[in-house]
């Protein structure tokens, strides 16, 4: 099953078919070599655009009246899909800036990889599994889709630099306090 869904800022990817349960990667931060792709004209005035994929695979064992499954999931930045506009940016400390506000949606993309983790983690699914953990995926989705939409419009696209702190410290504080990536997560 595939399910391809377009945010704002972040592409997201889910495909359910089996695979062997591995952990999901740790966390980086973005760098200009992450973004190889054309910048798009717009009205707007944004100057970057990050694009990651979350790929959602699961495979279902039955056992005792009960579906385990073991997940994958991944997230990706797709590089050649993710664009700064280089020729808007004159300095290095406005490039910093920048980098720095769309590392916002790479964290942002990163919070929903580690909660649906956990998520599936603590599910018991029935032998409706594949409705369930559909489920489970779009509720974490939408929140952080939302999510992904209050950063862009409080920071006015990192314009609003009280704002662009106040988001920085919250994603500081998030990812501070999360549980050790993959905490129980052993497949």
């Amino acid at each position: 099953m595939r399910l391809i869904k377009l945010c704002a800022v972040c592409a997201i990817t889910i495909l359910c078919f089996a695979a062997k349960p591995v952990k999901a990667q740790s966390f980086r931060t973005l760098t200009e070599a992450d973004f190889l792709g054309t910048p798009r004209p717009n009205g707007r005035g944004v100057v970057a655009y990050t694009n990651c994929t979350i790929d959602f695979k699961y495979q279902a064992n039955h056992s005792n009246g009960e579906y385990i499954l073991h997940f994958n999931v991944r997230l990706i930045v797709n590089n050649y899909k993710s664009w700064l506009d280089r020729s808007r940016i004159t300095t290095n400390a406005q490039l910093a800036e920048i980098l720095k506000h769309e590392q916002g949606h790479y964290n942002i993309a990163f919070l929903e990889q580690q909660e649906v983790l956990r998520a599936m983690s603590r599910t018991r699914f029935t032998s409706n599994y594949r409705q369930e953990a559909m489920d489970i995926f779009n509720n974490i989705d939408a929140k952080y889709k939302q999510l992904n939409q209050n950063y862009d419009q409080d920071t006015e696209h990192m314009v609003n630099r009280q704002q662009q702190r106040s988001w920085d410290i919250y994603f500081a504080k998030r990812l501070q306090t999360m549980p050790p990536e993959n905490a129980n997560l052993d497949y």
